[in-house]
């Protein structure tokens, strides 16, 4: 397998988040490699940033690998991802830092520290009542007890400022940290057209919110955020409306956007896995993971993982890896 750097023709077949737009809104710098096998055919596309932080030139991966034919083993994206990782240390990458949520890899590279995760995924191919019987009784109770009651999903980019306070406040009361409103104007932007907000209003004040980033190949919910005290209802109604939407635009799936493989039972995660199984997601499983190119600058980024949010998700998950 050989790994180079490439030029990327995107297209709405694809990821969003292998656009440049979006790539160039959240690095320093970006780009995309690709892995030919030995006939020189292109097998692999990898999208990638770089961010550049006192003596961190970290890697980030927005995507997983991108399979240029569905057929090739994971063998063959392993070798893939080994060569990678050869590819940035010549380029003077020190540390490969876990991928966005959004990135469930089918494996991972010789020498990474990995953890196993996944998303919950709906098929948007399901006719519209077969969508609606595989919700769990008590969402379809709370989808219609939230109209009832006068609840309305509006959309629109006037919301950003509203969504922005809403999904911080809820990262506040997980003692999680978000990003500034700079970033997330940034972020917003480099998604553009491809990005939607959509707003659970009650009486003028919204109950719910969600950032979308969408193109035909997924659309995935990327931050959300919840009033306390909400409405019943109001986020499955807003997620209800959001997957016939994007059903109804051609969408091929919906992506809840992480999900812990196996939390402890009645846990947080345990309760959020839950209430995405219920709208009849089904759990998609592969890998987290990060990779010491420079062991000394690795040492020093997980010690400032640690003292800021008590270690990154690969720490947190890497006990569930089976070996």
């Amino acid at each position: 397998m050989i790994v180079k750097p490439i030029d990327f023709n995107w297209n709405p077949n694809f990821s969003i988040f292998a656009k440049e737009s979006f790539l160039k809104s959240v690095g320093d710098k970006y780009g995309w490699v690709g892995g030919y096998d030995s006939a020189g055919d292109l097998c692999f596309v990898l999208p990638y940033t770089i961010i550049n932080k006192f003596i961190f030139r970290m890697v980030r991966f927005r995507v997983e690998t991108i399979s240029i034919n569905n057929n090739f083993e994971i063998s063959k994206e392993k070798d893939f991802l080994t060569q990678t990782i050869k590819y940035f240390k010549s380029i003077k990458a020190n540390i490969i830092i876990p991928a966005t949520t959004n990135t469930i890899f089918r494996t991972y590279p010789d020498g990474a520290i990995a953890a196993p995760y996944g998303s919950y995924i709906i098929d948007l191919d399901l006719d519209h009542n077969s969508l609606w019987k595989n919700l769990n009784r008590i969402v379809r109770q709370n989808i219609n007890k939230a109209k009832k009651e006068g609840v309305l999903i509006k959309n629109g980019d006037d919301y950003l400022i509203e969504a922005y306070d809403l999904i911080k406040e809820t990262f506040n009361r997980s003692d999680l940290p978000f990003m500034d409103i700079g970033s997330f104007r940034r972020y917003i932007s480099g998604i553009g057209k491809n990005g939607l907000f959509l707003v659970a209003d009650y009486q003028n004040v919204p109950q719910s919110v969600c950032f979308f980033a969408f193109s035909n190949y997924c659309a995935y919910a990327i931050y959300a955020g919840n009033k306390q005290n909400m409405i019943d209802g109001s986020n499955k109604l807003l997620y209800w409306e959001a997957i016939l939407f994007f059903k109804s635009i051609g969408v091929r799936y919906f992506d809840f956007v992480g999900a812990r493989i196996n939390p402890a039972k009645g846990s947080k995660q345990d309760n959020i896995n839950a209430i995405k199984r219920r709208f009849g997601a089904t759990l998609k499983e592969g890998f987290i993971w990060k990779y010491p190119i420079n062991s000394t600058v690795f040492h020093l980024y997980n010690i400032a993982a640690n003292f800021r949010t008590g270690g990154d998700i690969v720490d947190a998950e890497h006990h569930k890896l089976q070996k």
